[in-house]
């Protein structure tokens, strides 16, 4: 870099500069800037051409004044004109104005363009580097556009000079970060990756930093990196600290290089050629010699390089996970550190050895430490440490220690920190219920939890509890006797009165043969914690009671007594209200066997994963809560080439990352209340949940039930579709409901719909066709229309939604829209979120479709948050084009507009019909107008899998009808469209051709707009 001279000092900036540091108040400083600011604004109209360095001091000080933070609306075109000077200072402060100032949609873009051109083709190695910095700060789209093709001509260019390549490299590695469809790569990746043998260890760190990010999109086009980074790195690790002189950092030799290689290396599985593996292995062995050598310093500087080292090549063992000798030795190095002085080398151990647990070669190892780190749970001053521990202590749990670490963190949560006591009380409910020999252990282990800490037990552990001691005849004497005598002590929480209410409403008269606990006995201890408890928890005790009636005919009088106090049926809140009416009611006209259907006991529920693991997933973020086997399998599976492991908790790490793992929400629970009674008979399940709003709304509820609401309730809405298993009035109960595979995630008491954060205030009324703009109707029937110009940018959602109403629509490096969706008859409901990638907040966040009213969300996201939408779709007739989400917001002061097409699709109203053999080609015979079929035959896209192709059939919404074709390699199906007004019958048969890779696809339907759109979606799945 050139040097300043010293008339370069701009003696009347730092004069400014001086004037506003010696300012006494706000106002004077104000004062200040606006007469500086009117001087400049004069120079720069006068008619007397200003010289360089005179543009030079007035655009330095419009960019001071701009970093107090003030506005400035003048003096861009000068700070371009400093651009094409010769003189470095002059041209490094235009480049500093436009790249702090200068927005990418400024009109002033063509001519900074220019002159950067300028500068990259100059060769001069000061100016280019220049320009490379200005494109990497500003790093706009329209940058990468201009640019994106010469920055990588440059870096691999053979007459670059070193420090050109460096600048080179990090540019292409900003503008892949912005906008990745614009880098092309294809022809510049092997000299790319052959920049990793670049004699400049300058050039090799920055060329590394790129490589990693490419090879974690595409990993296949950097397969031979991999050769060279190891290589490279074995020549680092190797050398002597004097080899390294200019890169040797308190006698570490290129400590940041090497930590950025053993960063690429762990993009892929380990090297297959046996010599490169077992040069790699040498590496990480020599490093994990050197980490037991004396230090060669004293000073701090010394061990955070060698130790940084040290983690990330732990980290690499860790993810190949298939040396067992390695994997042995980093956690024996990383239990010393357990125990060292520094306290974030203790909170990097825990941290590692967390991951450390789940692999079976190192995982009997990590159990050596349990006393170490039980030692550290209790001393740790510091609360990230101690979390940390915990999070230890859960990964090395097994069968063999199960006990003995729940106990601890029990002990533990009496004097643990506020911060971190939910998420203990999580893994303890977890830990018990997954090792859990013994259910009488659980249950004592339970209880025990929500004496200790009750105001942390969140509702997913006590609905766990309880659908554990249903499903376990063995237990459930026990657990009601247990819960009895804890129910017993002075002072509840009112968790525990909820369990007990539960237990003893359904099991009470298996201790009821003991006078000490005899049914009135029973009755009083709960209506003794009647008056203390919350309304939610009294209705609860309130079917406790009639339950009571069922199992205790003796007790019916006082309990009737209690029923018909005017407490109780003169209560302020409603639901007390009506359910001492509705109970009082059923216990006197009901007779007994009546009585025996309505209030039998709860049947066992379905077996699937513990909503609580998935509120631990969710509360921790995907991927950080341990788990030994999952994470076992997937990298056996995906590292090793293992088999594939499908199982519930397989699945869930199937599911789409991060902000969509909300939609496994978990739901209200079972408030033991029977249903409303129809005139005709009594509901068969009487302890199916339902929110109070549900009592309002007949059984016979029609689609016009569904206009009469203004807007969905927060958290607790009634489900206006009768889509959610626990709202749906005509929907089978989720106890007897078989699970099915979008409910393998969900334990029984989780609920379909996903609690609501910001829901839409009306429905969508779902169309952009101008010859269509009736289609879709919101609650207000308003109908819209889409400008050409707009859908030009529109992001349009992959067909992969056509079968599956889950899953990622949207995503870039800021911003992932997820979105889960369910569908009857003619009605929808749709659920967005809208997750924050990012650390840094969106500020005016808002979403919205076109000429429809949506209810505003929270204009902030915060830092990897997310936020929720609920849009509710009618379709009123067949339709094309699916409605346009919008959403702006602003990020690190630039505005932010994206637009995606919601994937609404017209198969998303069918309703699978079965047809017996006969009916159906009576019924394909009736369809044979040509206009009322279509047909089309095309290739194969993906592989002709007859169960996946099945699959998709009933995807798309029909119903598959085996044994109807007279060839049994076809597929035939049935369903009907419904729409408002109207409901369109379709038949469909599939024809596959093995030999020639090849589809018929036939399509009858009795109207010729839906048979031809049907087809197109349907075809372009196959």
């Amino acid at each position: 870099m050139p040097a300043v001279s010293k008339g370069d000092g701009m003696r009347g900036l730092a004069v400014f500069i001086s004037d506003i540091r010696n300012c006494k108040s706000k106002e004077a400083e104000i004062k200040r800037i606006n007469k500086e600011l009117a001087n400049i604004r004069s120079k720069f109209k006068g008619d007397k051409a200003l010289d360089g360095y005179s543009k030079k001091k007035y655009v330095c000080k419009l960019l001071f004044i701009f970093l107090l933070g003030h506005d400035i609306d003048f003096g861009h075109m000068e700070a371009v004109n400093l651009l094409s000077s010769n003189k470095y200072t002059e041209k490094q402060i235009g480049y500093l104005f436009i790249s702090v100032l200068v927005n990418s949609n400024s009109d002033l873009i063509r001519l900074i363009n220019n002159a950067i051109k300028n500068d990259l083709a100059s060769r001069n190695p000061t100016f280019m580097n220049l320009a490379l910095h200005c494109i990497a700060n500003v790093g706009s789209r329209e940058m990468a556009e201009a640019f994106a093709a010469d920055v990588p001509r440059i870096l691999v260019a053979g007459d670059t000079m070193d420090s050109v390549k460096q600048s080179a490299a990090l540019c292409l590695l900003r503008l892949n970060r912005t906008s990745p469809d614009l880098v092309p790569m294809g022809e510049w990746t092997a000299r790319v990756v052959h920049l990793l043998n670049d004699q400049h260890l300058g050039v090799v760190t920055a060329a590394t930093s790129l490589i990693t990010t490419l090879a974690q999109k595409n990993p296949d086009d950097f397969k031979t990196s991999v050769s060279l980074a190891v290589a490279r790195l074995s020549r680092i690790v190797t050398s002597a600290s004097t080899d390294l002189q200019d890169y040797t950092y308190y006698f570490v030799a290129a400590p940041w290089l090497s930590v950025k290689l053993l960063r690429l290396l762990q993009c892929y599985p380990p090297p297959e050629d046996a010599a490169i593996r077992g040069r790699l292995t040498e590496c990480l062995e020599t490093i994990l010699n050197k980490a037991q050598e004396p230090p060669k310093s004293k000073k701090v500087q010394h061990s955070n390089a060698k130790n940084a080292v040290l983690f990330e090549a732990i980290s690499l063992i860790i993810h190949h996970d298939s040396e067992p000798t390695l994997l042995v030795r980093a956690c024996n190095q990383l239990g010393q550190f357990l125990q060292h002085r520094e306290t974030n080398l203790r909170y990097l151990a825990l941290e590692s050895m967390c991951t450390l647990a789940s692999s079976e070669f190192s995982h009997e190892a990590v159990k050596t430490h349990i006393e170490t780190v039980i030692n550290a749970l209790k001393t740790e001053r510091d609360v990230s440490v101690r979390q940390r521990a915990v999070d230890l202590l859960y990964a090395m749990c097994d069968r063999s220690n199960a006990k003995q670490i729940v106990a601890e963190m029990l002990s533990y949560l009496e004097t643990a920190d506020y911060s971190i006591r939910e998420e203990i009380v999580l893994k303890v409910a977890i830990l018990a219920e997954k090792y859990a020999v013994d259910y009488t252990w659980y249950v004592d282990t339970i209880l025990n939890l929500i004496r200790i800490a009750g105001d942390y037990v969140s509702e997913e552990v006590w609905y766990r509890v309880i659908q554990i001691v249903i499903n376990r005849d063995d237990v459930q004497g026990y657990a009601a006797k247990t819960v009895f005598e804890a129910l017993q002590a002075p002072a509840c929480h009112e968790n525990l009165v909820k369990v007990g209410g539960y237990i003893l409403g359904e099991f009470g008269n298996l201790i009821a043969g003991d006078p000490r606990s005899s049914p009135l006995v029973q009755f009083n201890l709960l209506h003794s914690k009647f008056h203390l408890c919350s309304v939610p928890t009294r209705a609860l005790l309130l079917s406790a009671y009639i339950k009571f009636i069922n199992l205790f005919p003796e007790v019916k009088g006082t309990i009737q007594e209690v029923l018909r106090s005017d407490s109780q049926l003169r209560n302020a809140d409603v639901e007390l209200q009506q359910r001492a009416v509705e109970y009082l009611r059923l216990s006197c006209v009901a007779s007994t066997d009546i009585l025996a259907t309505v209030l039998e006991e709860m049947p066992p529920f379905p077996e699937r994963e513990s909503s609580i693991l998935a509120k631990l997933k969710r509360k921790k973020g995907p991927g950080t809560v341990p788990d030994i086997e999952e994470n076992r399998k997937e990298r056996n599976a995906n590292v090793n080439g293992g088999p594939n492991h499908t199982s519930a908790t397989s699945n869930a790490k199937a599911s789409p990352p991060s902000f969509v793992g909300d939609l496994l929400a978990p739901a209200p629970p079972p408030t033991n209340r029977p249903r409303p009674v129809s005139s005709a008979s009594f509901l068969q399940n009487p302890l199916t949940p339902l929110p109070p709003q549900a009592y309002a709304i007949p059984l016979a509820a029609s689609a016009g039930t569904f206009y009469q609401v203004a807007a969905p309730a927060a958290a607790s809405s009634t489900d206006l579709l009768g889509l959610g298993s626990s709202t749906s009035l005509n929907s089978t109960p989720p106890a007897a409901a078989p699970p099915t595979a979008a409910s393998l995630l969900v334990d029984v008491f989780s609920e379909n719909s996903p609690p609501v954060s910001a829901p839409a205030h009306i429905a969508v009324p779902a169309t952009a066709a101008p010859a269509a703009d009736d289609n879709f109707s919101s609650i207000t029937t308003k109908s819209f229309h889409v400008a050409e110009s707009i859908l030009a940018d529109v992001q349009e959602p992959t067909d992969k939604f056509v079968c599956k109403n889950n899953g990622v629509l949207y995503e870039n490096q800021l911003l992932q829209i997820g979105l889960k969706s369910e569908y009857r008859q003619n009605l929808g409901r749709m659920y967005v979120f809208f997750g924050n990638k990012t650390s840094t907040q969106f500020l005016n966040f808002a979403s919205n479709v076109l000429n429809v009213h949506l209810k505003p969300v929270d204009p902030t996201v915060d830092g990897g948050a997310q936020l929720q939408q609920i849009i509710n779709i009618e379709c009123v007739s067949d339709f094309v084009e699916a409605p346009v989400l919008n959403i702006q917001f602003r990020y690190g002061g630039t505005l932010q507009n994206i637009a995606v097409k919601l994937p609404i699709t017209l198969n998303k109203f069918f309703q699978p019909t079965e047809m017996m053999s006969q009916d159906f080609f009576q019924r394909w015979k009736q369809l044979s107008a040509p206009q009322q079929e279509v047909q089309k035959i095309f290739k194969a896209k993906h592989s002709m899998d007859t169960e996946v192709t099945k699959a998709k059939i009933i995807g798309f919404g029909v119903a598959l009808l085996d044994g109807v074709d007279p060839n049994p390699s076809n597929f035939v199906g049935a369903g009907v469209i419904h729409t408002k007004t109207t409901q369109v019958g379709c038949l469909l048969r599939l024809e596959p051709n093995m030999q020639a890779q090849m589809y018929r696809l036939t399509l009858r339907t009795s109207r010729d707009t839906v048979s031809q759109r049907l087809c197109d979606l349907l075809s372009d799945q196959f």
